[in-house]
């Protein structure tokens, strides 16, 4: 017997009195009609997969989340080291906080313990290290980074454990980081979410409307309205953004983008290709003939059945 995980959303509400039963005829009706679609549900290695990747972001959120916490504490003591190094938890920064927690006051000193680039900083470092880091900043400095030592350690764990389990994957995951600005980790949440086998997806299009990186579009009355982005699969959108920086609605357009040129290089078993400059010029020149031709195939008309499958 082959089981379908149906979404809600597209079944109309039963009328009348609802019960298991009710519930269950109409859904075998809607199914005989073939008005439903099954939801996307991978194959068990990729939701295998799947969980290691979303555990690692988690992860590397509560860093992130640590390093901030630990930030705070230091400029409760007015120790502003983050001022002067990129992050708290730089290996400069550790060692002076190595120092601060070891006892150690004296400013010149803790900046000698510099290393690389920062050390042409010195001065800026002795300023802000100057403060009034007692014990019990010692004690919370201490433990927020053993904090951090055990989620690096646990991140480290789970990366050999994404490579490995990612290893059936290799070659797919290679093609992708030939997009620019993809590298191994989003790479591989691109492969643990869409399953890496493109014919589940109707078309490109189908692949980012389904990850929610493609414009809603609202239509009543024959008037189409936008209406932002879609909801789709956060852990994939999110992962994809955060190869782009800007404002808003370039991230998610540059997250549209990667998705489309995924897409494509796993179709086709290919590497990415650049268009060039000039290929939003010819887009733009050859889309009334685009249009046209859509036209001349009775394409211009959204079906139902061309809808992207649900998550």
């Amino acid at each position: 017997m082959e089981c379908w995980l149906l979404k809600a959303a597209h079944m109309k509400a039963v009328p009348g009195r609802k019960t298991e039963v009710k519930d269950s005829e109409w859904i075998a009706q809607l199914l005989e009609h073939g008005v439903l679609r099954p939801s996307f549900v991978p194959p068990p290695p990729i939701r295998h997969l799947r969980l290691l990747t979303r555990y690692r972001v988690q992860l590397m959120g509560d860093r992130t989340r640590d390093a901030g916490r630990l930030e705070k504490m230091l400029e409760d003591a007015s120790i502003k080291i983050s001022s002067v190094a990129s992050s708290v938890t730089t290996v400069s920064a550790r060692a002076m906080l190595a120092g601060l927690i070891a006892g150690e006051a004296d400013p010149e000193v803790l900046a000698q313990l510099a290393k690389g680039k920062m050390r042409s900083k010195i001065p800026d470092l002795i300023e802000a290290l100057t403060g009034h880091f007692d014990a019990d900043h010692a004690r919370l400095a201490a433990a927020m980074l053993g904090r951090l030592d055990r989620v690096e350690a646990a991140l480290a764990t789970l990366d050999a454990a994404i490579a490995d389990a990612s290893r059936p994957w290799a070659h797919q995951v290679e093609l992708l980081q030939t997009i620019p600005g993809v590298g191994l980790k989003v790479a591989q949440v691109i492969i643990a979410e869409t399953g890496g086998d493109m014919s589940r997806f109707p078309s490109a299009a189908h692949l980012a409307a389904w990850a929610g990186v493609a414009p809603a579009i609202h239509e009543s009355a024959g008037r189409r309205t936008p209406a932002g982005a879609r909801h789709g699969n956060k852990w994939l959108t999110s992962a994809l953004v955060a190869c782009r920086r800007g404002g808003k609605r370039a991230q998610i357009a540059a997250a549209h983008s990667i998705l489309d040129s995924a897409s494509y290089m796993l179709e086709r078993d290919e590497p990415y290709r650049d268009l060039g400059p000039d290929w939003l010029h010819r887009r733009h020149d050859e889309a009334p003939t685009r249009r046209l031709v859509a036209q001349s195939n009775g394409s211009d008309t959204p079906s139902s059945s061309t809808r992207p499958p649900d998550f």
